[in-house]
């Protein structure tokens, strides 16, 4: 009794374990998390650097072989595989080359996003969102 009881605690920790791991791969890796984006945002060589590695025009550091194998996913996915810092990075920058740089986003977006489906889920979230002003005293 007692040895079946052992086998069942062992059968239960390996199926634990090759859950765990099976979870871990569906993840995106975080290994490069901590990159500056405001820094990205505001070099414009490196931020044409990226866009360049990601068009396939311009060579890539390995980070952006990373995003660049992961971006179709994450796009179709909306991205269900990041990490929340990754989700807020990506949001950040996409809205960045949106507003500010068309010349980057829109052949990034005929590659990575040719039914403008992310396009136009930033600009439907864009018009709901409040911007309250700051109260001026006279």
């Amino acid at each position: 009794m007692l040895k079946m009881i052992i086998y069942f605690l062992v059968a239960i920790g390996l199926i634990t374990y090759a859950t765990s791991t099976v979870t871990e791969r569906t993840k995106y890796t975080t290994k490069y998390d901590n990159i500056d984006l405001d820094e990205i945002i505001h070099n414009e060589r490196l931020l044409k650097n990226y866009v360049d590695c990601l068009l396939e025009k311009g060579r890539c550091t390995p980070d952006g072989l990373e995003l660049k194998k992961n971006m179709p996913d994450a796009i179709e996915t909306d991205c269900s595989k990041c990490s929340e810092k990754q989700k807020e990075g990506s949001e950040i920058i996409i809205r960045y080359l949106i507003d500010n740089k068309p010349e980057y986003w829109n052949p990034l977006q005929d590659k990575y996003d040719p039914t403008g489906s992310y396009k136009k889920r930033y600009l439907d979230a864009k018009k709901t969102e409040v911007n309250v002003e700051p109260i001026v005293k006279s």
